[in-house]
Order: structure tokens, then sequence, then C-alpha cells
């Protein structure tokens, strides 16, 4: 079997939260297998010194600043990405991310909201926009959830909440979109070493904490969900709908 049935060469993607971390380097990934590439963040400036990166792979990147809280800023963002690349093969909603733990006892409602706002709203947004784009072609949709979105994270509620929420509508609306021939399928990264968990890589017993929790005894890199994300983006994966990747290092084995 030849390995062109990774090849994203002709595709064009979106990768929301792209200005760093997984985002960036799943952008990077893809420019890398062949595809065109929107990138979309809050970060105009990030996203610009991405974008030179993509264009000396030798692919085209598109930079639209978005808010993803909002819908109209995603309208915009499939909107613009449709007419500039000519079509929306790939989506992937990674942006998101919780920066504080708290108990629930003494959670603020407004944290809840934030954290449900940032980590489930706008999937079900962009989810919605972009199958609207893809129904009548077929194209993937790749949700970043996480391991606390498969098993309950203590001190983390509305971000295990939101992130198991984005899996189950993952699994439901994987098998609505599934005869228009528009995959739907979440990664679940456990600990990775990026800018969002700086919170925790930065205290030498918090880490240490971490990593016992995961068998291969580290945390895992923004690179390491690359491949996973190509696989659900490329015909490798043509009859995969529905499904979660976890790539944890064996914390949840």
């Amino acid at each position: 079997m030849s390995t062109e049935i990774f090849s994203l060469r002709g595709k064009s993607a979106i990768v929301t939260g792209a200005s760093r971390g997984i985002g960036r380097a799943i952008a990077l990934g893809f420019a890398a297998a062949g595809a065109d590439v929107t990138l979309a963040a809050r970060s105009e400036g990030d996203l610009e010194t991405l974008a030179k990166e993509i264009d000396q792979i030798g692919q085209r990147a598109l930079v639209i600043p978005t808010d993803v809280t909002q819908r109209d800023a995603l309208e915009n963002l499939v909107q613009t990405t449709v007419k500039e690349l000519g079509k929306l093969d790939v989506l992937v909603n990674n942006a998101g991310g919780s920066n504080f733990m708290a108990p629930l006892v003494s959670l603020r409602p407004s944290g809840w909201d934030k954290l449900r706002t940032l980590n489930l709203d706008s999937v079900f947004h962009a989810t919605q926009l972009a199958a609207q784009a893809m129904v009548d072609q077929g194209g993937s949709i790749i949700q970043i959830a996480s391991v606390a979105g498969v098993q309950g994270a203590q001190g983390l509620s509305p971000y295990s909440a939101a992130k198991g929420g984005v899996r189950l509508f993952t699994q439901a609306v994987a098998k609505e979109l599934a005869g228009s021939n528009v995959r739907v399928n979440s990664i679940a990264p456990g600990w990775i070493d990026t800018p969002l968990n700086e919170w925790m890589t930065k205290d030498e017993a918090t880490l240490k904490y971490a990593e016992s929790m995961i068998p291969m005894g580290r945390l895992g890199t923004a690179e390491e969900i690359v491949g996973a994300a190509i696989y659900l983006a490329s015909d490798a994966s043509s009859f995969v709908t529905g499904t979660t990747l976890v790539v944890d290092g064996g914390q949840t084995a």
C-alpha cells in the first residue's frame, strides 16, 4: 500500500488556535502533507509568522484573525476560506483550553460559562458551519478533545464537562453526516508540553505529579499529535468516523 493515502495534496483546511502549540504543529504538518491552510487565532502577529513558514514549504496560508467564541467570526472564517481557497475539505477545531483549576465548591459560575463557551459552544458553531460547506462534497472535521473528556479530571470539572461534550457531540453528528461523506472524529491528547500548560510545567511538583500519571513517564509534544491529525484528515481514514483517537502516553490505558 502506498503512503500516498496520507497525502493532503489538493486539500484546503482550517485550523483554529493555530498560533501556537498543537494548532501550530498541525497547521505545519498539514502544509508539509500538501494542504493549503487557513490559520485562525486571535493573535495576528503569530499567525503571520506561521504563514511565512508555510509559504516556504510551498503551500498557501490564509491568515484570518478569529475569536471562536463569536458566531459571526466563525461564519467569516468559513466563508472567506471557501472564497479564497475554493473549498473547505478539513476543519480542525483546536482552539480551547483551561488556564485554571478550581474545586467545585468554589468554582465561579462565570468560570464554568467561560470554559463551556470556549471549549464546547465554539465547536458546535464551527462544526455546523463547516458541515454546511462540506455536505455536497464531503470532508473531514477533527475536534481536539482531551483525556479530561474521557476520564473526569479533578479540579477541572468545567473543562472535563466541555471536552466530554465535544466527544459525544462528535459521535452524534458523525452519524448524521456519514451519508454525505463528511467524517467527524476527535483526538484526545493527554498532557502535552505547550505554552497553554506552562502553568503546570513551570512548577516542578505539579509537573512531577502529571508525569507520574503517564506510563511513558513524560509529557507529549505538540508534534506527536500531528500524525493523528493527518491520518484523520486524509484518505487513510476514509472508513473512520465518530471515533476518538487517544494520544496520551498510556494515561487512560
